[in-house]
């Protein structure tokens, strides 16, 4: 297929050595005892997990996180080499064994999900007197999955289940870490860094990990020994208050399927939101929300007209539909109208944070929003 006949159905370029460059400026922001392990969860954060993790894995990367066993099995047939894979969303019962003889490492929450991992994995790797290597999460404040402080507790007044537990990591997350200044991190690593020093004196050696991506940039004292970068890999912004410092990822451009002008004032779209007044030059493109073109962009997003050479910015006009949006181009010259054949609504200059900002969202629900309508191409 050429790439003429990608752009009719719309062109998702991924930039796997943005990726790695992004990866690479994270883990050089650490300090020397920490490891830099990526979650590709969600098919990368709808990248492409089966491009992303192996690029990951070749710049060095060993540990890697996904949501479920699923995504571990897959994750798994698809690195050339050895790797930790730790599933966040823990394993469900009677599927432990499974788990465990899949390579994979499921994180628990709950004092009766490691009993259940022990009876149900113990020797699986050889050893008698070990279960299969597991994870435990904790609370420190956020409040989501993780074993609340009572719990933890009492599960420190069973050394031996703890022992037999194999852990392999400890960790928790942050709630509010794209906020520097928000008294809940303080709160957090505190509350974090206690229970990890309770857990060591039953197991001494048990890694922690408490940073996802914006967690990194606060500090050393956040780094514990693993941390988890996750949408800052995939180009979104870890510190909101400042520059971006990560590289865009994702470059999408919208093939235009009709170029028209409106003779009189005319409501574009569903539900008569707007109006293109006499004269306007619309271009209407595909790619809708059936394609993470979210609705809630409507009347507030904008593209990026590509006409030859030039590049001019572009609001979107109306509601998004499901397959189409349209883009009031009146700005371009005849001769530039004459040349578009493309809107590009997210690269350098429109980022995923960006286009999040015109949905009332986040750059994580655009990433894996990304239809699979698109051609995509790798670079």
């Amino acid at each position: 297929m050429t790439i003429s006949d990608q752009e009719r159905e719309g062109l998702l370029t991924i930039d796997l050595g943005a990726i790695v460059h992004n990866y690479t400026w994270l883990r050089e922001r650490l300090h020397d005892a920490c490891e830099c392990g990526a979650v590709v969860k969600a098919d990368a954060y709808g990248l492409g997990v089966a491009q992303v993790a192996p690029a990951l894995y070749e710049a060095g990367c060993r540990t890697f996180f996904v949501a479920t066993q699923g995504e571990g099995v897959q994750l798994r047939s698809i690195l050339d080499g050895p790797a930790s894979i730790f599933v966040l969303t823990g394993v469900r019962p009677g599927c432990e064994r499974a788990c465990a003889e899949s390579g994979l490492i499921p994180v628990l929450v709950t004092t009766a999900q490691l009993q259940r991992w022990c009876d149900e994995t113990l020797g699986v790797t050889g050893d008698e007197a070990l279960a299969a290597p597991a994870a435990l999460k904790v609370d420190s404040g956020m409040t989501r999955l993780g074993m609340g402080e009572d719990e933890f507790t009492r599960l420190l007044q069973q050394p031996a289940l703890l022992q037999r537990a194999n852990l392999q990591l400890i960790l928790s997350h942050l709630a509010c870490a794209d906020e520097v200044g928000h008294a809940q991190n303080s709160h957090q690593q505190t509350a974090f860094a206690d229970m990890v020093a309770r857990l060591r004196h039953v197991c001494p050696k048990v890694p922690a990990s408490l940073a996802n991506s914006a967690g990194i940039c606060l500090g050393e004292k956040f780094q514990f020994e693993v941390v988890r970068p996750g949408c800052a890999l995939y180009g979104v912004n870890p510190t909101p208050a400042q520059a971006n410092p990560m590289r865009p990822v994702v470059n999408l451009r919208l093939p235009v399927l009709q170029l028209r002008q409106v003779s009189s004032d005319s409501a574009v779209g569903y539900g008569a939101t707007q109006t293109a007044v006499a004269g306007s030059w619309l271009a209407v493109v595909r790619g809708g929300y059936a394609d993470g073109i979210l609705r809630a962009q409507s009347g507030r997003g904008s593209g990026v007209a590509i006409a030859g050479g030039d590049r001019v910015p572009v609001p979107m006009l109306g509601r998004v539909s499901m397959d189409t949006t349209v883009f009031d181009v009146t700005a371009l010259s005849e001769g530039q109208r004459a040349q578009l054949s493309l809107i590009e609504v997210l690269g350098e200059s429109l980022t995923v944070d960006h286009m999040g900002a015109a949905a009332g969202t986040i750059g994580y629900e655009i990433l894996t929003s990304l239809g699979h309508r698109y051609c995509r191409q790798y670079r």
